[in-house]
């Protein structure tokens, strides 16, 4: 079983920046593949950024540039840094964690809102 909290989430302006976190149970990034999808009202849950076990990274078309996937292993954290914030990526953010079988854990999310 594993568990996956995200924090960091919140209000800010365009152009502003945010940093996500998600917190894992355990040492789990050598087994399995993290990523972080959002969800806006009304639209299906969209891969954002990825990352593999082996450390490849692979982002959104849509969030190139913009959006920075990252782990460290010492913290089993992933952390999502997003910069120049648009209000199209309002959203609520969550992180997943799927095993080489496909089998996929899942946070409870992190509301990110985009507004001036």
């Amino acid at each position: 079983q594993v568990q996956l909290v995200e924090s960091g989430g919140g209000l800010v302006q365009p152009g502003g920046s945010l940093r996500l976190s998600c917190a894992a149970s355990g040492s789990i990034f050598s087994r399995y593949n993290m990523g972080w999808y959002r969800q806006a009202p009304g639209r299906q849950r969209e891969l954002v950024a990825s990352t593999t076990s082996g450390g490849r990274t692979n982002y959104a078309d849509s969030v190139k540039g913009r959006f920075t996937i990252s782990r460290d292993g010492a913290k089993n954290t992933v952390y999502l840094q997003i910069n120049n914030l648009k209000p199209e990526d309002t959203a609520v953010y969550y992180c997943s964690a799927a095993n080489v079988v496909g089998y996929t854990y899942w946070g409870q999310g992190t509301q990110v809102t985009v507004s001036s």
